[in-house]
């Protein structure tokens, strides 16, 4: 029997230990030494933002946003309902409101065209989602943020290091989130960062980072001692941690490509199939630069999914589903939400079909995914 392909795993270089081993040796294992204030400024150089904060996770990331924005019970968040739940437990759990639009087809972004529909007196915010790696139609999001005077938030979960318009994603709005987690592109296996392109919110974000104190004023000399100013909790990652993504960073040229050829052969060698028989293949809009951080094609039916899914796991293929629709989740419904409310998600969910797709993969590894695929014959 063939080996099993998994759905992703990390990419590993072989000096992780040693870079580790140097934490290990320097005593210094907690949050905020050396190598987080370097990997600070190699994210802050090549998005070209305001300032980078690591975090314990992307979660922590937007739960950070959802603290320096002052939710209070009753406001209002805008977001897709395709997402991860992390998006919307952010705001709701600080009692605000999530308000659920629908996608764009193509991109399975949230539809630029329903968000200003969504606004009301009630609404403090919009949280964008970049899909797979692609761009929002930031424009006209932030368009709207700015004639309503809400700020707007990226979740750039999969997109670190894609580009909209020439812009990196994550460093247009007022605020971003990333992930290092361990099925992204670039992993310390748990992990994030929040980004900051107001300053504004920059020194609050430091404080409510260090559980709600001055210590990183301190730390730099800008106080004599430290003391406990705002709300906050514990989200700084260990060095330990970090000296592994610091790994992963300096190899970004080599992630980024390597991923690219995978996807580039996925489209290449499967688009004529996917043409004759009705399945929608991804779309990456001319103004973006993708991330290339999954690949995914929609069966023509329901039916078909499933079949296609089982297919692909006798092959000893993990191909699977991706996000279940959070209006139409057990919380969802708590919030006033029923099926049927956002039929784009809800019929691109149920015919999602994710193949194999990570840094280490091998083009053995997905010609077989690809030969799998073409060879499904249950169409009936």
């Amino acid at each position: 029997m063939a080996d099993r392909i998994p759905l992703c795993e990390p990419y590993l270089f072989g000096n992780e230990l040693d870079l580790i081993g140097e934490v290990l040796q320097s005593g210094y294992l907690c949050g905020d030494g050396p190598f987080t204030k370097k990997c600070h400024e190699m994210i802050k150089d090549r998005l070209q933002c305001g300032k980078a904060l690591l975090t314990t996770s992307c979660t922590h990331a937007l739960e950070m946003t959802a603290m320096l924005l002052d939710l209070q019970p009753g406001d209002e968040v805008i977001l897709p309902s395709f997402t991860f739940v992390s998006t919307a437990n952010a705001y709701t759990n600080l009692g605000a409101n999530p308000v659920f639009v629908d996608i764009r087809p193509d991109t399975l972004n949230i539809d630029e065209s329903a968000i200003e529909q969504a606004v009301t007196s009630k609404t403090r915010a919009i949280a964008v989602v970049h899909y797979a790696g692609v761009g929002c139609e930031m424009d006209k999001i932030m368009a709207i943020g700015k004639k309503h005077n809400l700020p707007v938030i990226e979740d750039t979960a999969h997109a670190i290091f894609g580009k909209y318009k020439g812009r990196p994603l994550g460093a247009i709005s007022q605020l971003g989130t990333a992930s290092f987690h361990h099925t992204k592109n670039f992993t310390s296996g748990e992990g994030g960062a929040l980004l900051i392109n107001d300053p504004a919110y920059e020194e609050r974000a430091e404080i409510i980072r260090e559980k709600g104190t001055n210590r990183s004023q301190f730390i730099r000399g800008q106080v004599d001692r430290y003391t406990w100013c705002d709300k906050g909790s514990s989200y700084l990652p260990s060095e330990i941690l970090v000296a592994n993504l610091i790994i992963q960073l300096e190899n970004f040229e080599f992630i980024q490509s390597r991923r690219r050829e995978l996807y580039d052969f996925y489209v290449a060698e499967l688009s004529l199939w996917a043409e004759q028989h009705d399945f929608q293949m991804p779309a990456i809009p001319d103004d973006c630069e993708s991330a290339y951080h999954l690949f995914w094609m929609l069966a023509p039916t329901v039916d078909l999914q499933r079949r296609m899914l089982a297919w692909l796991r006798g092959q000893q293929i993990e191909a699977t589903f991706h996000y279940q629709p959070l209006h139409d989740s057990t919380m969802g419904h708590r919030w006033g939400y029923k099926k049927g409310d956002l039929p784009v998600t809800e019929s691109v969910a149920s015919r999602m079909v994710r193949l194999p797709f990570y840094t280490g993969l091998s083009m053995e590894q997905a010609s077989r995914i690809v030969d799998a695929v073409k060879a499904f014959d249950d169409w009936e």
